[in-house]
Protein backbone atom coordinates (compact mmCIF):
# COMPACT_ATOMS: atom_id res chain seq x y z
CA UNK A 1 0.00 0.00 0.00
CA UNK A 2 1.51 3.40 -1.19
CA UNK A 3 2.09 5.73 1.94
CA UNK A 4 0.22 8.88 2.31
CA UNK A 5 1.69 11.79 1.71
CA UNK A 6 2.48 14.18 3.96
CA UNK A 7 0.73 17.85 3.89
CA UNK A 8 4.32 19.99 3.23
CA UNK A 9 4.95 23.60 2.70
CA UNK A 10 7.05 26.71 3.44
CA UNK A 11 6.62 27.43 7.41
CA UNK A 12 4.49 24.79 8.37
CA UNK A 13 3.85 23.89 11.80
CA UNK A 14 3.74 20.16 12.95
CA UNK A 15 3.49 18.01 16.01
CA UNK A 16 5.72 15.45 15.55
CA UNK A 17 5.70 11.88 17.02
CA UNK A 18 7.81 9.12 17.19
CA UNK A 19 7.84 5.61 18.77
CA UNK A 20 10.05 2.55 19.32
CA UNK A 21 9.67 -0.26 17.14
CA UNK A 22 6.77 -2.15 18.93
CA UNK A 23 6.73 0.39 22.07
CA UNK A 24 9.97 -0.57 23.16
CA UNK A 25 12.19 2.05 25.03
CA UNK A 26 14.48 4.43 22.55
CA UNK A 27 16.54 5.95 25.46
CA UNK A 28 17.75 3.10 28.26
CA UNK A 29 19.57 6.34 30.26
CA UNK A 30 20.46 9.56 30.55
CA UNK A 31 23.21 8.92 28.50
CA UNK A 32 21.09 8.05 25.70
CA UNK A 33 18.90 11.58 26.31
CA UNK A 34 22.14 13.74 26.56
CA UNK A 35 23.02 12.47 23.00
CA UNK A 36 19.60 12.39 21.56
CA UNK A 37 19.17 16.10 22.53
CA UNK A 38 22.83 17.33 21.12
CA UNK A 39 21.88 15.53 17.91
CA UNK A 40 18.24 17.51 18.13
CA UNK A 41 20.35 21.15 18.49
CA UNK A 42 22.55 20.07 15.66
CA UNK A 43 20.08 19.66 13.41
CA UNK A 44 18.79 22.33 14.04
CA UNK A 45 21.40 24.47 13.22
CA UNK A 46 22.34 22.37 9.93
CA UNK A 47 18.14 22.42 8.39
CA UNK A 48 17.33 25.67 9.80
CA UNK A 49 13.84 24.24 11.16
CA UNK A 50 12.34 26.30 14.35
CA UNK A 51 11.82 24.09 17.48
CA UNK A 52 9.51 25.18 19.37
CA UNK A 53 9.38 22.68 22.40
CA UNK A 54 10.34 19.00 22.73
CA UNK A 55 9.27 16.10 25.45
CA UNK A 56 11.64 12.89 25.67
CA UNK A 57 9.62 9.83 27.07
CA UNK A 58 11.19 6.61 27.63
CA UNK A 59 9.54 4.94 24.56
CA UNK A 60 8.47 7.95 22.08
CA UNK A 61 9.18 12.10 21.86
CA UNK A 62 7.16 15.05 20.58
CA UNK A 63 8.23 17.83 18.50
CA UNK A 64 6.88 21.04 17.84
CA UNK A 65 8.40 22.41 15.25
CA UNK A 66 7.99 25.08 11.88
CA UNK A 67 9.70 24.43 8.73
CA UNK A 68 10.22 27.64 7.03
CA UNK A 69 12.15 26.07 4.31
CA UNK A 70 9.71 22.77 3.88
CA UNK A 71 12.66 20.61 5.28
CA UNK A 72 10.81 18.60 7.83
CA UNK A 73 12.24 15.19 6.49
CA UNK A 74 15.78 16.58 5.96
CA UNK A 75 15.26 17.41 9.75
CA UNK A 76 13.86 14.01 10.94
CA UNK A 77 16.42 12.60 8.88
CA UNK A 78 19.44 13.75 10.35
CA UNK A 79 17.54 12.88 13.83
CA UNK A 80 16.40 9.73 13.95
CA UNK A 81 19.75 7.71 11.83
CA UNK A 82 22.19 9.65 14.22
CA UNK A 83 20.00 8.53 16.97
CA UNK A 84 19.27 4.62 16.05
CA UNK A 85 23.18 4.52 14.74
CA UNK A 86 24.73 5.23 18.14
CA UNK A 87 22.37 3.52 19.96
CA UNK A 88 22.36 0.52 18.37
CA UNK A 89 26.25 0.53 18.80
CA UNK A 90 26.27 1.37 22.39
CA UNK A 91 23.76 -1.50 23.04
CA UNK A 92 25.35 -4.19 20.44
CA UNK A 93 21.84 -4.44 18.77
CA UNK A 94 20.77 -4.30 15.38
CA UNK A 95 17.69 -3.36 13.28
CA UNK A 96 15.32 -0.86 13.45
CA UNK A 97 15.04 1.48 16.65
CA UNK A 98 11.59 3.40 15.34
CA UNK A 99 8.00 1.91 14.43
CA UNK A 100 7.81 2.30 11.02
CA UNK A 101 7.77 6.51 10.04
CA UNK A 102 7.03 9.19 12.50
CA UNK A 103 3.85 10.96 12.96
CA UNK A 104 3.74 14.93 11.41
CA UNK A 105 0.42 16.65 11.66
CA UNK A 106 0.09 20.21 10.66
CA UNK A 107 -0.93 22.42 13.33
CA UNK A 108 -3.06 25.85 13.12
CA UNK A 109 -1.72 28.60 14.81
CA UNK A 110 -3.30 30.84 18.05
CA UNK A 111 -5.16 28.50 20.44
CA UNK A 112 -4.31 25.02 18.86
CA UNK A 113 -0.40 26.05 19.32
CA UNK A 114 -1.05 26.80 23.21
CA UNK A 115 -3.16 23.97 23.93
CA UNK A 116 -0.85 22.24 21.86
CA UNK A 117 2.41 23.11 23.59
CA UNK A 118 0.67 22.29 27.40
CA UNK A 119 -0.49 18.68 26.32
CA UNK A 120 3.55 18.07 25.09
CA UNK A 121 4.75 19.15 27.98
CA UNK A 122 2.17 17.79 30.58
CA UNK A 123 3.67 13.75 29.01
CA UNK A 124 5.32 12.90 31.87
CA UNK A 125 2.89 13.82 34.46
CA UNK A 126 0.13 11.76 32.54
CA UNK A 127 1.78 8.19 32.19
CA UNK A 128 1.71 5.36 34.26
CA UNK A 129 1.72 5.67 38.05
CA UNK A 130 2.71 9.08 37.99
CA UNK A 131 -1.27 10.27 36.92
CA UNK A 132 -1.89 8.51 40.48
CA UNK A 133 0.54 10.90 42.51
CA UNK A 134 -1.10 13.68 44.35
CA UNK A 135 -1.61 17.19 42.54
CA UNK A 136 1.80 18.71 44.44
CA UNK A 137 3.83 15.39 43.37
CA UNK A 138 2.76 15.83 39.38
CA UNK A 139 3.43 19.54 39.35
CA UNK A 140 7.22 18.86 41.20
CA UNK A 141 7.96 16.05 38.69
CA UNK A 142 6.99 18.26 35.81
CA UNK A 143 9.31 21.13 37.53
CA UNK A 144 12.08 18.36 38.06
CA UNK A 145 11.54 16.98 34.71
CA UNK A 146 14.65 17.77 32.56
CA UNK A 147 14.41 15.80 29.81
CA UNK A 148 11.60 18.73 28.11
CA UNK A 149 11.75 22.22 27.15
CA UNK A 150 9.30 22.95 29.75
CA UNK A 151 12.00 23.93 32.57
CA UNK A 152 13.28 26.71 30.18
CA UNK A 153 9.59 28.05 29.24
CA UNK A 154 8.64 28.12 32.77
CA UNK A 155 11.47 30.14 34.43
CA UNK A 156 13.11 26.93 36.26
CA UNK A 157 15.89 26.99 34.49
CA UNK A 158 18.21 27.87 31.69
CA UNK A 159 16.08 27.53 28.60
CA UNK A 160 17.96 25.51 25.84
CA UNK A 161 19.94 27.67 23.19
CA UNK A 162 18.20 25.50 19.75
CA UNK A 163 14.72 25.77 21.32
CA UNK A 164 12.33 28.98 20.09
CA UNK A 165 10.57 29.99 22.94
CA UNK A 166 9.50 33.08 21.76
CA UNK A 167 6.25 31.99 19.46
CA UNK A 168 4.87 30.54 21.82
CA UNK A 169 5.49 33.00 25.21
CA UNK A 170 4.35 36.07 23.13
CA UNK A 171 0.96 34.23 23.02
CA UNK A 172 0.96 35.55 26.92
CA UNK A 173 1.00 38.92 28.38
CA UNK A 174 3.06 40.60 30.26
CA UNK A 175 4.87 43.73 30.29
CA UNK A 176 8.38 41.62 30.78
CA UNK A 177 9.56 38.11 29.69
CA UNK A 178 9.66 37.00 33.21
CA UNK A 179 5.70 37.88 33.35
CA UNK A 180 4.85 35.73 30.39
CA UNK A 181 6.70 32.57 31.70
CA UNK A 182 5.23 32.67 35.19
CA UNK A 183 1.89 33.27 33.25
CA UNK A 184 3.18 29.68 31.06
CA UNK A 185 4.03 28.03 33.89
CA UNK A 186 0.37 28.54 35.41
CA UNK A 187 -1.30 28.18 31.86
CA UNK A 188 0.73 24.38 31.37
CA UNK A 189 0.02 23.40 35.51
CA UNK A 190 -3.42 24.11 35.26
CA UNK A 191 -3.82 21.10 32.92
CA UNK A 192 -2.58 18.52 35.63
CA UNK A 193 -5.36 18.94 37.71
CA UNK A 194 -7.97 19.55 34.88
CA UNK A 195 -7.02 17.59 31.84
CA UNK A 196 -8.09 19.12 28.32
CA UNK A 197 -9.97 15.90 27.29
CA UNK A 198 -11.51 17.86 24.64
CA UNK A 199 -8.08 18.42 23.13
CA UNK A 200 -6.59 15.11 23.25
CA UNK A 201 -10.00 13.95 21.10
CA UNK A 202 -8.49 16.70 19.06
CA UNK A 203 -4.97 15.03 18.53
CA UNK A 204 -6.14 11.86 18.22
CA UNK A 205 -9.29 12.24 15.70
CA UNK A 206 -6.83 14.63 13.45
CA UNK A 207 -6.90 13.32 10.09
CA UNK A 208 -5.64 16.77 8.03
CA UNK A 209 -3.96 18.42 10.50
CA UNK A 210 -4.93 20.06 14.22
CA UNK A 211 -7.33 22.88 14.12
CA UNK A 212 -10.87 23.45 13.34
CA UNK A 213 -12.70 22.79 10.69
CA UNK A 214 -11.95 25.53 8.17
CA UNK A 215 -8.04 24.52 8.66
CA UNK A 216 -8.77 20.79 8.61
CA UNK A 217 -10.61 21.35 5.24
CA UNK A 218 -7.79 23.53 3.66
CA UNK A 219 -5.18 20.71 4.74
CA UNK A 220 -7.44 18.25 2.95
CA UNK A 221 -7.58 20.27 -0.15
CA UNK A 222 -3.68 20.65 -0.19
CA UNK A 223 -3.28 17.33 0.28
CA UNK A 224 -5.24 16.27 -2.44
CA UNK A 225 -3.42 18.70 -5.38
CA UNK A 226 -0.23 17.53 -3.76
CA UNK A 227 -1.36 13.85 -4.52
CA UNK A 228 -1.94 15.09 -7.97
CA UNK A 229 0.52 16.66 -8.66
CA UNK A 230 2.69 13.77 -7.77
CA UNK A 231 1.00 11.44 -10.48
CA UNK A 232 1.53 13.67 -12.85
CA UNK A 233 5.59 13.65 -12.32
CA UNK A 234 5.45 10.06 -11.70
CA UNK A 235 3.71 9.88 -14.79
CA UNK A 236 6.07 12.60 -16.75
CA UNK A 237 9.24 10.24 -14.59
CA UNK A 238 8.01 7.14 -16.56
CA UNK A 239 7.47 8.21 -19.94
CA UNK A 240 11.02 9.96 -19.70
CA UNK A 241 12.58 6.55 -18.86
CA UNK A 242 10.25 4.73 -21.50
CA UNK A 243 11.79 7.49 -24.54
CA UNK A 244 14.95 5.05 -23.71
CA UNK A 245 13.33 2.34 -25.73
CA UNK A 246 14.04 3.48 -29.64
CA UNK A 247 10.50 2.42 -31.56
CA UNK A 248 12.56 0.33 -33.75
CA UNK A 249 13.87 -1.68 -30.91
CA UNK A 250 10.19 -2.38 -29.77
CA UNK A 251 9.01 -3.12 -32.91
CA UNK A 252 11.97 -5.53 -33.39
CA UNK A 253 11.50 -7.16 -29.99
CA UNK A 254 7.15 -7.55 -31.02
CA UNK A 255 7.94 -9.32 -34.32
CA UNK A 256 10.87 -11.47 -32.80
CA UNK A 257 8.34 -13.03 -30.20
CA UNK A 258 5.60 -12.98 -32.66
CA UNK A 259 7.90 -14.52 -35.30
CA UNK A 260 6.76 -12.39 -37.81
CA UNK A 261 8.83 -9.73 -40.46
CA UNK A 262 8.56 -6.30 -39.36
CA UNK A 263 7.62 -4.82 -42.27
CA UNK A 264 4.25 -7.15 -41.74
CA UNK A 265 3.92 -4.76 -38.55
CA UNK A 266 3.26 -1.54 -41.22
CA UNK A 267 1.07 -2.70 -43.31
CA UNK A 268 -3.11 -2.74 -43.05
CA UNK A 269 -4.53 -5.95 -42.65
CA UNK A 270 -8.41 -6.70 -40.89
CA UNK A 271 -7.83 -7.28 -37.17
CA UNK A 272 -4.04 -7.54 -36.87
CA UNK A 273 -3.60 -8.46 -33.39
CA UNK A 274 0.55 -8.13 -33.97
CA UNK A 275 0.15 -4.17 -34.99
CA UNK A 276 -2.51 -3.46 -31.63
CA UNK A 277 0.62 -5.12 -30.08
CA UNK A 278 2.91 -3.28 -31.48
CA UNK A 279 1.03 -0.23 -30.78
CA UNK A 280 0.20 -1.16 -27.01
CA UNK A 281 4.13 -1.78 -26.69
CA UNK A 282 4.98 1.50 -28.37
CA UNK A 283 2.69 3.74 -26.18
CA UNK A 284 4.49 2.21 -22.74
CA UNK A 285 8.34 1.44 -23.64
CA UNK A 286 8.68 4.11 -26.21
CA UNK A 287 5.99 7.22 -24.65
CA UNK A 288 4.21 7.85 -27.16
CA UNK A 289 0.97 8.70 -27.38
CA UNK A 290 -1.39 6.85 -29.60
CA UNK A 291 -1.75 9.24 -32.40
CA UNK A 292 2.04 8.76 -32.64
CA UNK A 293 1.85 5.28 -32.23
CA UNK A 294 -0.86 4.80 -35.42
CA UNK A 295 1.58 7.39 -37.31
CA UNK A 296 4.29 5.37 -37.09
CA UNK A 297 2.62 1.92 -37.75
CA UNK A 298 0.31 3.25 -40.51
CA UNK A 299 -2.46 2.28 -38.46
CA UNK A 300 -4.41 6.11 -38.87
CA UNK A 301 -5.68 7.74 -36.61
CA UNK A 302 -5.63 7.98 -32.89
CA UNK A 303 -8.95 6.64 -32.75
CA UNK A 304 -7.94 3.60 -34.96
CA UNK A 305 -5.09 3.29 -32.06
CA UNK A 306 -7.85 3.74 -29.31
CA UNK A 307 -10.22 1.00 -31.10
CA UNK A 308 -7.81 -1.42 -31.69
CA UNK A 309 -6.57 -1.05 -27.72
CA UNK A 310 -9.77 -2.07 -26.40
CA UNK A 311 -10.22 -4.86 -28.74
CA UNK A 312 -7.21 -6.38 -27.30
CA UNK A 313 -7.76 -5.69 -24.25
CA UNK A 314 -11.14 -7.42 -23.95
CA UNK A 315 -8.88 -10.36 -26.03
CA UNK A 316 -6.26 -10.28 -22.99
CA UNK A 317 -9.14 -11.12 -20.51
CA UNK A 318 -10.04 -14.15 -21.45
CA UNK A 319 -7.25 -15.38 -23.80
CA UNK A 320 -4.25 -16.92 -21.70
CA UNK A 321 -2.21 -17.51 -24.95
CA UNK A 322 -2.21 -13.37 -25.88
CA UNK A 323 -1.73 -12.58 -22.14
CA UNK A 324 1.66 -15.08 -22.11
CA UNK A 325 2.59 -13.12 -25.43
CA UNK A 326 2.55 -9.88 -23.66
CA UNK A 327 4.62 -11.20 -21.22
CA UNK A 328 7.01 -12.64 -23.45
CA UNK A 329 7.57 -9.49 -25.13
CA UNK A 330 7.73 -6.91 -21.92
CA UNK A 331 9.96 -9.29 -20.83
CA UNK A 332 12.32 -8.61 -24.10
CA UNK A 333 11.43 -5.19 -23.87
CA UNK A 334 13.05 -4.96 -19.94
CA UNK A 335 16.53 -7.14 -21.03
CA UNK A 336 17.09 -4.51 -23.69
CA UNK A 337 19.93 -2.59 -23.07
CA UNK A 338 18.82 0.87 -21.97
Amino acid sequence: MARKLRIQYEGAIYHVTARGVEQRVIFDDDKDREHFIKRLGEAVEETGVRLYLFCLMSNHYHFLVETPQDNLSAFMHKVQTAHTVYYNLRHQRAGHLMQGRYTAKVVQGDDYLGRLSRYIHLNPVFVGANQKKPLSGRIKLLRDYKWSSYQGYAGIMKSWGFVEEGPILEMFSGRKESDRRKRYRKFVEAGIALSDEEFKRIIEDAVWGIGDDEFCSRMRDLHTEMARKVMRREDVALRQRSLAIKPENVVNAVAGVLGVEVGSLKKRSYGNQARALAAKMLIRYSGMNQRDAGSYLKIGTGAAVCQQLKVLSVMLETNKGLKSTVFDIEKRLNNLNI
